[in-house]
């Protein structure tokens, strides 16, 4: 005779509703990558770029990927600095 216990409903939907998160999560991944070879493929051009001293020649591609990139550090350091001041109060 088997003593192993009977899974339970709410435990099965619990174990089906993580293993969809997973799936829904490498998804969204899969997209992610798509989008970002799609720019680069798009974006290969070299576009003049003036700064405060002068001018250069970059890549259409690196310059968008700068961009989106130091929003995100932006984003997380203007979060983090909001954080922390409303815990002071």
């Amino acid at each position: 005779m088997s003593t192993q216990p009977v899974e339970s409903r709410r435990d099965r939907a619990g174990r089906a509703a993580r293993h969809s998160g997973v799936w829904v999560s490498v998804a969204a991944v899969v997209v992610l990558l798509i989008l970002i070879v799609a720019l680069i493929v798009e974006n290969t051009r070299s576009v003049k770029v003036g700064w405060i001293v002068g001018h250069s020649h970059v890549s259409l591609v690196y310059l968008v990927l700068f961009a989106v990139v130091l929003g995100w550090l932006l984003g997380i350091a203007t979060s983090i600095a909001f954080r922390r001041r409303l815990r002071r109060r």
